[in-house]
């Protein structure tokens, strides 16, 4: 098969792999070479795929995405024929370094985790890379250590790899500094679905850390019974279905908070039912929402000169994007994937970015943590509790990637804040209704976009179809961007009421016949 590293890194059914593994291995250790011996993150994860498949992505040194440079070599050297073919591309991309490759590895809890990440350790040896094998770990995590690494020179692998015992520290000081600012200590109680995957582990550790702070009750949560791994349950299936996960059918209490994370715990959705079981979904839009709006309180009380925005794709309900707009916080709209969000959240002091599907993250620039350290000016009390709340937010969410685990504590900790519950969260704005709809195509590469993936270019002319469409429907919008791994386009559709929704997205959907 002819792998491409994508977004996601490499993903196929587990068998099929190891070539993927190899090359991706390989990746890691001459990028590590290349940066001068910076440590590199090489995780094991298929995320929300079913249990019969797995994947490899590589962590770049500073705790994010691999670079895009690097993402076409991994592509060439997952995809040779031969060993000697390999070990030609291997001394094309090795650039002369004195320095020995540096390399954490991770893996959540597929039964083909382990044998896939013993074949990355023995191409590490062959390489002569020093490396450190974390075992168990979130996607997350990894790339949390990954970045302690290469920002702390106490850290070196393999002879002194920073403790896991790190991260949980982190998140829980900060989560249990902001509670202890509450004006009323409330203990919330969340349930959380961990799609019976790795997130299961940090979770019963942060359930016995934060006893006293959070009723944590998990459910889903047996790492070991692989086959139920996202099977009716996980953040994609409540963001697919709208509706919960199917052991929780019946079971949930009204108005109390839930939660569900993905296989590799890099995302969360949150969701309740009301009194009368209607089920509602609190999902990315609405965790950016819930942030940001707080993230501005605390930005104006401590009277700081902080820039503060947020960062959506097309796929954002309008209703949302009104909502930031009505609070005077720039808005800037990239292409869908989390690379392109994540670089435009460097261009705030602050920056906030979530997909809808709940992977996401708050980004605290230098500059910024530099000036809540260093006020310019004596602080009133108010001043200085906005300030270590800003603070202690930095410290508690990942500045590395999107990470669920402290995501959650992110969530708990604004609304323990602001003294809200479920409903209190959801009244913040009403969605627009909207459609997605999949239509199957010859080829997916005649529908070229432009404006952040909301505007075609081409085909020649069906823009302005679609804008006439749009035209004749209150509050409405909607666009055409192709499908990244299949001959299929993707139709979002929004209106003012469900039955317009539905209506524009069936003609949109008849032009592409």
């Amino acid at each position: 098969m002819k792998y491409i590293y994508g977004t996601a890194g490499f993903r196929a059914d587990a068998s099929l792999l190891y070539a993927a593994i190899i090359g991706s291995t390989a990746a890691a250790a001459l990028r590590s070479m290349e940066l001068e011996g910076k440590t590199v993150g090489v995780i094991i994860t298929a995320s929300h795929n079913p249990v019969s498949d797995n994947g490899v992505k590589i962590i770049d040194a500073d705790g994010g995405m691999l670079s895009m440079a690097w993402e076409e070599k991994c592509t060439n050297l997952a995809n040779v024929s031969s060993k000697s073919e390999l070990d030609i591309l291997i001394k094309e991309y090795l650039v002369p370094s004195t320095c020995q490759a540096s390399v954490v590895i991770g893996m959540d809890t597929r039964p083909s985790s382990p044998r896939l990440s013993e074949l990355s350790k023995v191409i590490l040896d062959e390489l002569s890379a020093s490396y450190k094998d974390y075992g168990f770990v979130t996607t997350p995590q990894l790339h949390w250590i990954v970045r302690l690494i290469n920002q702390n020179s106490t850290y070196s692998i393999p002879s002194n790899p920073p403790p896991l015992v790190l991260y949980y520290d982190s998140l829980c000081n900060a989560y249990i500094n902001i509670f202890s600012s509450f004006t009323v200590h409330h203990r919330p109680t969340l349930t959380v679905d961990c799609a019976n995957g790795v997130g299961s582990l940090p979770l019963k550790e942060l359930s016995k850390r934060l006893r006293d702070c959070i009723d944590l009750r998990l459910t889903n949560n047996d790492h070991l019974a692989s086959k139920y791994l996202n099977k009716d349950c996980g953040a994609d299936y409540v963001k697919t279905t709208q509706s919960p996960p199917v052991n929780l059918l019946d079971k949930m209490v009204p108005n109390q908070l839930y939660a569900s994370i993905d296989g590799d715990a890099d995302r969360i959705i949150f969701y309740f039912v009301d009194k009368n079981k209607k089920f509602h979904l609190l999902d990315g839009d609405r965790i950016s929402i819930l942030l940001v709006s707080f993230l501005k309180i605390l930005v104006q009380k401590s009277r700081l000169p902080l820039s503060i925005g947020v960062i959506q794709t097309a796929y954002a309900n309008g209703s949302s994007t009104a909502y930031l707009k009505k609070l005077g916080i720039p808005i800037i709209c990239t292409s869908t994937g989390v690379k392109h969000l994540h670089h435009a959240a460097k261009n705030f002091d602050i920056g906030v970015y979530f997909e809808a599907n709940g992977h996401g993250t708050v980004l605290f620039s230098q500059g910024c943590l530099h000036k809540l350290h260093n006020p310019s000016t004596e602080q009133s009390n108010t001043e200085t509790a906005a300030i270590d709340a800003l603070l202690q937010l930095s410290q508690l969410i990942n500045q590395a990637i999107g990470d669920a685990l402290s995501d959650m504590l992110a969530v708990l900790s604004v609304l323990g804040s602001l003294l809200w519950d479920a409903t209190g969260w959801l009244s913040m704005y009403d969605d627009l209704p909207n459609k997605l709809v999949k239509v199957k195509v010859a080829d997916r590469s005649v529908f070229v976009t432009t404006d952040a993936e909301r505007r075609l270019v081409k085909p020649v002319g069906l823009q302005e179809k679609i804008d006439n469409l749009v035209a004749s429907y209150e509050d409405s919008r909607s666009f055409v961007r192709a499908s990244g791994t299949e001959d299929a386009v993707r139709v979002y559709a929004e209106a003012k009421t469900p039955k317009s929704a539905a209506e524009l997205s069936a003609k949109v959907c008849g032009l592409l016949q």
